[in-house]
């Protein structure tokens, strides 16, 4: 069994040192998000070489540490056409160097939409980008990664799996985050809500993050905080992806580099426990 974490979260770094500081941690893989998690290399669309992918990743890999996503977290469904069209061009950037980079998946939430009225035109903006993407990533070989998020064009379960229906390539693949499925609605009832999300993207699923969160008394409100800190029910959610995705990846989010040493346990305990449960039951 084994953990990663966002990079970022240990503070924006020169990448040999934040290599380096991973390896400290009981994190053996990171999902690295360039611009935020790197400080003495500028990333502007074009910069991404051959080169450059593999002097970062082989920074990583000399500090027993994979790069095991790529995070490009950019609108894809952009109204202006100028944003729009840097955005695709920068994921297609990251899908042609991610192999150079030691990484499987580069992944993203799809963007927050301006407003009801416009919702067509954003699912529109978001099937064309889709088309360049997926093409592009079947050339390279690398999967896209898709993240539900509140507040997103792809907010949930139902959302994330018609998108895939559209786009069924092999390259397509989901990271689940449970709580970005939650909201002040549907937290009641949230073992409904991830056995769901494993009934509709179990076979998808290419990354799993973990955070957690706790509700608000006075309003519902849902509050982030580390993994092992909240309400989530993590023995259902590591029982059902150990049952789906054995050994899968399992990134923290949502954990201050103080937490990390105590949210780092939590999971690694949860999964292995999960897996103990489950070959029990397959053994009587």
């Amino acid at each position: 069994m084994s953990v990663g974490v966002l990079a970022h979260l240990l503070g924006r770094q020169p990448f040999r040192e934040l290599a380096a500081k991973v390896a400290e941690t009981e994190c053996s893989y990171v999902q690295l998000a360039l611009s935020k998690a790197i400080s003495d290399v500028e990333f502007p669309l074009g910069a991404l070489s051959p080169g450059l992918a593999n002097e970062i990743g082989g920074a990583f890999a000399r500090n027993k540490v994979g790069i095991a996503v790529l995070g490009c977290y950019a609108s894809l469904i952009d109204l202006d056409d100028e944003t729009y069209r840097y955005n695709v061009d920068r994921f297609k950037e990251h899908l042609r160097h991610a192999r150079h980079f030691g990484a499987p998946i580069v992944a993203t939430e799809v963007g927050v939409p301006r407003e009801a009225e416009l919702l067509p035109k954003h699912w529109e903006r978001l099937n064309q980008a889709m088309d360049e993407l997926v093409e592009e990533a079947e050339r390279w070989g690398v999967t896209i990664g898709l993240e539900a998020a509140q507040g997103h064009l792809i907010d949930s379960s139902q959302t994330l799996a018609e998108t895939i229906e559209r786009f069924p390539s092999s390259c397509v693949g989901v990271v689940l985050d449970p709580c970005n499925l939650m909201n002040e609605r549907n937290a009641e009832r949230q073992e409904e809500v991830v056995r769901e999300a494993f009934e509709l993207l179990g076979p998808r699923i290419v990354s799993a993050h973990a955070k957690d969160y706790w509700r608000r008394a006075e309003d519902g409100k849902l509050i982030g905080t580390a993994a092992g800190l909240g309400e989530l029910n993590y023995p259902l959610f590591w029982e059902l992806l150990e049952r789906h995705k054995p050994h899968g990846f399992v990134t923290l989010e949502g954990v201050e580099e103080e937490q990390l040493p105590e949210a780092s346990r939590f999971v690694l305990d949860g999964r292995k426990a999960a897996r103990a449960r489950l070959l029990g039951i397959g053994s009587r």
